[in-house]
């Protein structure tokens, strides 16, 4: 099969970051739109087993995701180009944002535009959940996995880790109980006209390829970090943020959310980098801007490093202080794909991996129908609460804090995009134009 053009790799991976909206179920969503569904780059089960082994790793699984991919594609430079394209566009804007909340200290525009983006994205959210429902369970012994992880983390909270384990388990032993359910499909030892051959020739690194990814990875993560401490000593605001975010990067188990509860804890409570009001304002700009949700940690580390300078222009300390943050923090992300992803595609047809990779899919399936039903919860209501009841935890909103403007351009979007066919570029520019519309006219908050 023809190889995958360079060149419209790139212009494919940039679109995605531009549009990447939605947290990582949209992200995931956006992805399998364009590479599985449209272009056909990689086959739903290629697709399906890099995200099981991005699902597992530290840091958000969206853009390792689109680094594996990439890696797949076009080998390093691939992984690279995707993976910095999927963060550049949304570290530019929050920095951007940044930049503009210290000097004016009003978003409305910008929030209006990115209010209405993000309501759009609930359309590409419910049309993933649905796509990848339908070709992942073939069975109602699937859809009674896929309905158990969705129970299990929707409502109980049982760690992502623990769920995986769970249904990796419930594959192989199924396998032996109904081979013909949990022994993979014939879909899934195929490439469905995928763009790459079936085991490239990358995916068998030389015997050294372990170590320079490792010496490599140390040298672009660890060097900055000791250079700061070696050169501003352990109390400078660059050197705090250089060791808080490298910490955080390889202990970022369990999903965004919960990553960034700490993160709000420790970057008020304990540096002050930044005030309780100013920390909500971050999260909600990263809730509604595209790359990774995590990336909230560009305008922490611009914020803190713009009140604590160190002799430097207030915006170019804050510049700085966002690059740094940032860099030290998805640093590690490559070097988790450049490590795994060779010795994952080699796994690729190993029956009782397939048996596995079986119940995992299923489960996956209910994470990402989790992950879509708390996006929806947060775009369409202004307020979600939890109710408790012992182990039983559930997120319900406020009814009265319905966003009618939230609801009537979700639901516009999705009949433009699932019934009438309208591009997804159009459909997102009009949503924005909408969500501005209504801002600057006081419609929403």
């Amino acid at each position: 099969m023809n190889p995958v053009p360079f060149a419209e790799a790139v212009r494919v991976w940039l679109k995605i970051g531009l549009l990447s909206f939605g947290g990582p179920a949209g992200q995931i969503a956006l992805m399998h739109r364009l590479i599985v569904e449209e272009k056909r780059w990689v086959s739903e089960a290629r697709f399906l087993h890099a995200l099981h082994y991005c699902m597992l790793l530290p840091g958000p699984e969206a853009q390792q995701l689109a680094t594996y991919i990439g890696w797949l594609l076009h080998r390093t430079l691939g992984g690279l180009v995707a993976g910095v394209l999927f963060i550049l566009p949304g570290f530019i804007l929050m920095t951007a944002i940044a930049i503009a909340y210290v000097c004016y200290g009003e978003l409305d525009g910008m929030q209006g535009l990115l209010f209405g983006m993000q309501a759009a994205t609930l359309a590409i959210v419910v049309e993933a959940v649905i796509r990848v429902g339908r070709k992942a369970l073939k069975h109602r012994a699937l859809y009674a996995l896929a309905a158990a992880a969705f129970i299990a983390i929707f409502a109980f909270g049982v760690p992502f880790p623990l769920i995986i384990a769970a249904a990796a388990a419930i594959g192989i032993a199924g396998h032996r109980l109904a081979p013909q359910v949990f022994g993979g499909s014939a879909a899934q030892n195929s490439e469905d006209g995928a763009g790459i051959d079936t085991t490239p020739a990358h995916t068998h690194p030389p015997a050294g390829w372990i170590l320079r990814v490792l010496f490599s990875g140390a040298a672009l993560w660890g060097v900055p970090v000791l250079l700061l401490l070696a050169t501003l000593g352990l109390h400078s605001v660059y050197t705090q943020q250089a060791l808080f975010f490298s910490k955080m990067a390889v202990v970022s188990f369990g999903g965004a959310y919960a990553v960034l509860a700490y993160m709000t804890q420790q970057a008020v409570e304990r540096y002050g980098w930044l005030t309780p009001g100013e920390m909500v304002q971050g999260l909600a700009l990263a809730e509604t801007t595209p790359g990774p949700l995590i990336l909230v940690l560009t305008y922490v580390g611009f914020i803190g490093a713009y009140r604590d300078p160190a002799g430097l222009d207030p915006l170019l300390a804050g510049t700085l202080g966002a690059t740094l943050s940032t860099w030290v923090s998805f640093v590690p992300c490559f070097v988790w794909i450049f490590l795994g992803a060779p010795f994952i595609e080699r796994l690729r047809g190993n029956v009782w991996l397939a048996a596995a990779l079986t119940g995992i899919t299923a489960a996956v399936v209910g994470v990402i129908l989790n992950l879509s039903i708390w996006f929806a919860l947060h775009v369409l209501f202004d307020e979600v609460g939890r109710w408790q009841a012992g182990a039983l935890q559930l997120a319900l909103p406020r009814w009265s804090s319905l966003n009618l403007v939230a609801l009537a351009l979700a639901a516009g979007a999705m009949l433009a995009l699932l019934r009438w066919r309208v591009g997804l570029l159009k459909t997102l520019a009009a949503c924005a134009l909408l969500g501005l519309a209504a801002r600057l006219s006081g419609i929403t908050t």
